[in-house]
Parts: structure tokens; sequence; C-alpha cells
């Protein structure tokens, strides 16, 4: 009964009632749309990034991402990849060398950060392959190949079949020289990747710095980031097992994850106020409802109507309202998430500052049950919670001077 009254209620004043549901289902679209295209881009933002040469994860000695000397390497990888094959939620694991040194040609040299990796697993890892413009990617059967990008070829005069001569430092100290042959010019819109960066053979890297097969990091990835995120338990059991550490996206990219956590932090404030603004309008607006049924209420208490039967019935006014708007919202939102799911949204002026950080042009939100309720809920349970300022309103009332007023 008091609940169908409370229903009856909000619609005493049509007007009133359907502008305050509109309110709420606008703030509550904007809520649901707004979480799904932001989630959405801070993981295309972290997937982009890491694919492009990190991985989602990657094994080390302790001290090397800090200080990466040619001898801290992992002295039994083969040992490591095999236990990783029984992690769930790791697709890949791939072993590489990374190595510092110059490369020349004629009379022009640079200094540049020599990868090497696994012709056959590095594509699942990495999507460095896939930015090959000129030429070709790195294959099993390759022995003396270099890839290249197109900011050091460029800077080298090199083009597809020359050679260029490699000098570095060995892993025991001795000198690492070698003449390469180019197969492959990328183009990943990175600068700093694309004018200091080259990818070689693992078994010719170890050949050429002298690694006497240890490896100076394994890479991890999996599906999704979440994947992988989700095994990093079992990954750090297997870290300490091997006697090496295990770092996940945050650690490899920490500028990622400060990036994220500093436009968060805007985003927040801005949720937190659309979401007051709109219960303290919807609060003032049953608040006021309740000063103008003063007299109603009176009557229900001269007859015999307990005190806190109109406290709930106010109370529920309000959760009714919020629940009819929110829900409301809740279906506009997935409509607009839905529609731009298909087509995108792009931030025009700001493609090439994407594609600097690896990055695409154009962003797609998604939907997930935190991201569609998770605004919604918020005003719901503040409205629930505030709802007490009516309800006590209601509890003080006095049958004759109720009437009086």
């Amino acid at each position: 009964m008091i609940a169908a009254l409370a229903w009856r209620n909000i619609w005493r004043q049509p007007i009133r009632t359907s502008l305050s549901v509109l309110g709420m289902a606008f703030t509550s679209m904007l809520l649901v749309f707004m979480l799904s295209l932001q989630l959405a881009a801070y993981d295309t933002m972290k997937s982009s990034m890491l694919r492009i040469a990190d991985g989602f994860g990657q094994f080390q000695v302790e001290g090397y991402k800090d200080d990466p000397e040619m001898d801290k390497v992992i002295a039994d990888p083969a040992a490591l990849l095999a236990d990783l094959e029984r992690i769930s939620g790791v697709t890949v694991a791939t072993a590489r060398g990374t190595g510092f040194g110059l490369l020349a040609s004629g009379e022009r040299s640079f200094a540049v950060a020599i990868l090497g990796i696994d012709p056959a697993l590095e594509p699942d890892v990495s999507t460095l392959s896939g930015l090959v413009e000129q030429g070709r990617s790195l294959t099993p059967e390759d022995r003396d190949a270099i890839v290249l990008g197109d900011g050091l070829a460029r800077n080298l005069r090199l083009g597809l079949g020359d050679r260029v001569a490699l000098l570095g430092s060995g892993r025991d100290g001795s000198v690492a020289v070698d003449v390469l042959e180019v197969v492959g010019i990328f183009r990943s819109k990175v600068p700093e990747l694309d004018r200091a960066f080259a990818q070689m053979p693992l078994a010719r890297f170890s050949e050429t710095f002298v690694m006497a097969g240890g490896a100076h990091a394994i890479a991890v990835a999996g599906e999704d980031l979440p994947d992988v995120v989700r095994a990093e338990p079992d990954l750090r059991a297997v870290a300490a097992r091997h006697g090496v550490v295990y770092l996940n996206w945050a650690e490899l990219r920490p500028d990622v994850e400060e990036a994220i956590a500093a436009d968060m932090i805007t985003a927040v404030l801005i949720y937190v106020t659309l979401v007051v603004v709109v219960v303290f309008i919807t609060l003032n607006t049953l608040y006021m409802s309740v000063l103008e049924r003063t007299r109603e209420f009176g009557v229900l208490l001269a007859i015999g109507m307990k005190r806190r039967s109109i406290g709930r019935m106010v109370w529920m006014e309000m959760i009714f309202l919020s629940l009819f708007g929110n829900g409301l919202g809740i279906l506009l939102g997935m409509a607009l998430t839905y529609w731009v799911q298909q087509v995108g949204i792009a931030i025009e002026g700001l493609s090439e500052i994407y594609e600097s950080w690896g990055m695409p042009a154009r962003f797609y939100p998604a939907m997930t049950p935190f991201r569609v309720l998770f605004g919604p809920l918020a005003i719901v349970l503040s409205v629930t919670v505030l709802g007490i300022v009516p309800y006590r309103r209601a509890l003080g009332l006095e049958p004759v001077k109720a009437m009086a007023s």
C-alpha cells in the first residue's frame, strides 16, 4: 500500500516529475557513455603502447631495467619459457636480447638500441613487424638480416639490400662486430623508435654479443592485457622459482600509468560534480513536495496514520523517482554507446599526437557491467541515503500544526 501511494504521489505533478526524471536520465546516460569511452580508451592506450615493443609483461634479472648492463642475463631462458607454457592467460612468451652500439654506413654512424628477437614468436608479442613499410619483417630463416626504423635508415642513407656495420660491446666485454643486410624498414610513428631502434635475429645476436645462451628479457603476451594481469600471481611465482623478477605493464611503462592516473583524477571530479548536482536537484524537488503536502500529512496523522509510514512513503517516492530516471538513463546510455561503438570517435587535431604514442586516432567505447551500472548506481544510492532529510521532516510533523499550515 505504501509503495502504491508513493508511486501515485510522484505523478501528481507530472511536469515536475518528468523534468526530474529527464535530468537524472540525461546524467546517467552521460555517465554510462563517458565511462565506457574513457576506460576503453585507457585499455586501448595500454595495449597499443605495450604491443609496440614491451609486451604485456617481462621477466628480467633484478636491476636490469634501471641499469641494463650486458652481463645481467637470464642464464637459462629455455627452462623459464617451459614453465610459462602452463600459465593460463599467457598465450606467448619469447626470449630477447638487448644491446647498444653503433650502426655505420660509409662515413655516417648513429647510436642505436639493438633488439635480438625470435622471428617466429615476436609478431605475437609486438606489432612492430606489422609496421614494416619497406621490405619485410624478420623470418626464422634469416641469418645476417636487420630491420631498421625509417628515421634511422634515412639518417644512415640506407635502403633495402644495403649492408650496415654493427659495433658494440659483448657480454664478456669483447668488441661485438657484425655486418648485416637491411631487409626491412618500419615506421611506428614513435620518433624514439624510428630513429634509434633496430631488430636482428636472436641467434645472430647471441653470436655477435657472446650471450652464451642467455637472454636479457622474456616478454609475455595474451589475448588481452587483463588476461595477463589476472595471471600475475602465477607469473611472479615462476619468476621467484627461477631467481628473476617479473615486471607488469605498469612497472614496464610507469609513464603510461601516470598519464592515466592524472587523466582519471580530472574525470572523477567531473563525474562527482554531475552526481552531486543531479542528487541535490532531486532532493530539492522532493523536499519542496513534502512542504507543499504538509496539511495533507497532518490529515493523515489525524486519522491514525503513523509518522513512520508517512516518512517511508516520502522516502520511497525518492527511490522510485531515482530508479525510474536512472533506469531510463542506462537504456539511453547503452544505446548511445552501442551506436558510437559502430562508428568510433576521433578527436580532431590530436591524431598526430596519438600516433606518436603508438595509439590509434579513433577510439571505440566498450561496455561492461561496471561501466554501465557504476554511475547510475552512485546516483541511486546517494538519493537513497539523502532521502533521510524529507523522512526526518515527516517524522517531526504534529497533526494540529500541520493541518493549520
